[in-house]
C-alpha cells in the first residue's frame, strides 16, 4: 500500500511532465510560424522594394503603362507596406515587448506609420487596379480593412488597454500579410491550371480574408486566455 504523501507526489510529477511536453510543442509551432511568417514577410518587402529602382521592366506587365502613370501613389504604397511586412513580425515577440519595451513601443509605430500609408496609398490606387470591379473593390476593403485595424490599434494602446492593443494589431498585420497571401495564390493558383485573371480577382478578396480568419482564431484563444481561471 502506498501512503497518501507518495501518492500525491506521484500524481502531481505526473501532470507537470505532460503540460511541460504539450508547453513545449506548443513553444516550437509558435516559433516556426513566427519564422516562417517573417521570412516569407521579407521576402515579398524585398521583392517590392525592386519597384524603387524606377526600372518599367520590373513591373506586373498588365499594369506597366499605369503604374509608370501613377508613380508617386504606387510608391507611397509600397514603401509603407516595406516597412509594416518586415517590422511586424517583431511586434509579437514577448521577449523583446519585456526586455525592451522602449524599443517594442518605437517599432509599434513605425509600424502603424507603414501600415496607415500602406492602406491609403492602397485607395489612391484602386481606381488604377486590373479587372473592374471586382478586384478593385476587393482592395479597396482590404485598405479600409486594414486603416481601421491600426487606427483601433493605436486608439486602444493610448487609453492603456494592451490585450485589445493586442488584439488589433493582430488584425493589422493579418490584413498587412495579406500582400504575401496575393502574391503565393498569383504563383499557386496560375500553376495548378487557373487562368491569371481569375485568380487575380478571387486573390483580391480570399487571400486577405483567410488571412483574418487565421488572425481571429488567435484572437479567440487570447480571450480564452484572458477570461480562463
Amino acid at each position: 500500500m502506498t501512503s497518501p504523501t507518495s501518492t500525491s507526489t506521484s500524481a502531481t510529477d505526473d501532470v507537470p511532465r505532460g503540460r511541460s511536453g504539450t508547453r513545449t510543442r506548443g513553444t516550437r509551432r509558435r516559433r516556426a510560424g513566427w519564422l516562417t511568417m517573417t521570412v516569407l514577410a521579407t521576402l515579398t518587402a524585398a521583392f517590392a522594394a525592386r519597384y524603387f529602382a524606377d526600372d518599367p521592366a520590373l513591373f506586373l506587365a498588365q499594369q506597366r503603362a499605369v503604374y509608370v502613370a501613377n508613380l508617386a501613389p504606387l510608391l507611397f504604397h509600397i514603401s509603407g507596406g516595406v516597412l509594416a511586412l518586415t517590422l511586424g513580425p517583431w511586434q509579437f515577440l514577448p521577449g523583446l515587448r519585456r526586455r525592451h519595451p522602449a524599443l517594442h513601443r518605437t517599432i509599434g509605430r513605425v509600424y502603424l506609420v507603414g501600415a496607415v500609408a500602406a492602406g491609403t496609398g492602397g485607395l489612391l490606387m484602386v481606381p488604377k487596379a486590373l479587372f473592374w470591379p471586382v478586384a478593385p473593390l476587393g482592395f479597396a476593403a482590404l485598405a479600409v480593412a486594414l486603416l481601421g485595424a491600426s487606427t483601433m490599434a493605436f486608439a486602444a494602446i493610448r487609453r492603456g488597454a494592451v490585450t485589445e492593443h493586442r488584439v488589433w494589431m493582430i488584425r493589422s498585420y493579418a490584413l498587412i500579410f495579406g500582400a504575401v497571401s496575393f502574391r503565393l495564390w498569383l504563383v499557386l493558383l496560375p500553376g495548378l491550371g487557373l487562368p491569371f485573371d481569375q485568380a487575380y480577382r478571387t486573390g483580391a478578396w480570399l487571400s486577405w480574408l483567410v488571412d483574418l480568419l487565421v488572425a481571429q482564431r488567435l484572437v479567440s484563444r487570447i480571450r480564452n486566455r484572458r477570461s480562463g481561471p
